[in-house]
């Protein structure tokens, strides 16, 4: 919560003035008529090296988060491209289907698009919570896909969406209604621009997560359950089995809303290293209020390391 509170937008809006003023927009073909946008912040000081960066379920490529990090990449010469999910942003206009969390072939064809645009760089990614799992799915079908990806760093990812349900559900009072709220306005955007398409006006008296997804499941997904979609988008058991890019999972024990023990449950491919801090809450690991926070100081230096640090498939316990 304090990696989004209000106090650090003023400092991270005066930081990130470079990054944000050079951006030019993107509207990326991702196959299949759907469209996806990013912001392309190309610094003068480049080197080539392109990295994407890709928020959580109802952030945006304006998440403040997004925003520090990308800023980051931007000062060390880093083609910083904030990429919006489906329906994030101010994007509900560009594709007339919902968005939903098993829509892998939006960020792969997005991917793709990306990589056209930079031939013979390969793409350095970085994802928060939801944004992290796609990556991961994502790089782990890269071969097949003919995505070539140097790293994914992928920061309190997803990692069984039915217990990220139900750590949702017992959290304390006010953070489901948190995203519900949130959700709701997003869908109301939608019913908005696609007036035919939807009227979402009973679901926003569910106020209920689980009861929210389920019928938007049966409406409007070819899932036959709510536990079916859910098991989709998991990338525990043999959901990573097939991972050769390089990649870290960087997580702490304190999320609220990723139980760590699901880490026991990844098929622990030899290119996937696993961070695992005592506390950072989710997306957080702020260190002070101002200032860039230690997991973006640590996915630059994943991204300039050039190889992963040889630590062994043993999670890495640390201190941040």
């Amino acid at each position: 919560m304090l990696a989004s509170t209000s106090a650090r937008r003023g400092s991270i809006m005066r930081r990130t003035g470079g990054v944000v003023t050079a951006e030019k927009e993107l509207l990326l073909d991702c196959g299949d008529g759907v469209r996806l946008q990013g912001f392309l912040s190309s610094p003068a000081n480049s080197t080539g090296r392109p990295a994407v960066i890709l928020h959580g379920w109802e952030g945006s490529a304006q998440s403040l988060y997004i925003l520090s990090l990308a800023q980051q990449l931007f000062d060390r010469g880093f083609e910083v491209v904030r990429l919006n999910l489906r329906d994030h942003g101010e994007t509900h206009h560009l594709n007339r289907d919902l968005f939903h969390s098993c829509r892998l072939s939006d960020v792969i064809g997005a991917l793709r698009a990306l990589q056209a645009l930079f031939p013979g760089r390969p793409l350095s990614l970085a994802g928060f919570s939801l944004g992290g799992n796609f990556l991961l799915r994502a790089a782990a079908q890269a071969s097949d896909a003919g995505l070539s990806i140097a790293k994914v760093v992928a920061v309190s990812p997803v990692l069984d969406p039915g217990e990220t349900l139900v750590a949702l559900e017992r959290s304390f009072p006010g953070y489901q209604l948190y995203f519900v709220r949130k959700w709701m306005r997003s869908l109301l955007k939608k019913q908005a621009v696609w007036p035919d398409a939807y009227d979402f006006r009973e679901l926003g008296r569910m106020a209920d997560l689980r009861r929210m997804t389920a019928e938007l499941v049966r409406r409007f997904t070819d899932f036959p359950s709510l536990e079916h979609y859910l098991n989709g988008y998991s990338i525990t058991e043999g959901g990573l089995e097939h991972l050769k890019v390089p990649a870290r999972i960087i997580t702490s024990l304190d999320d609220p809303i990723i139980p760590a023990h699901s880490l026991q449950r990844l098929a622990r491919a030899a290119s996937l290293q696993l961070t695992v801090t005592r506390h950072g809450g989710h997306c957080g690991f702020l260190e002070r209020l101002s200032g860039p926070s230690w997991v973006e100081r640590r996915i630059v230096e994943e991204f300039e390391s050039g190889v992963l640090a040889r630590e062994g498939r043993a999670p890495v316990l640390e201190g941040a």
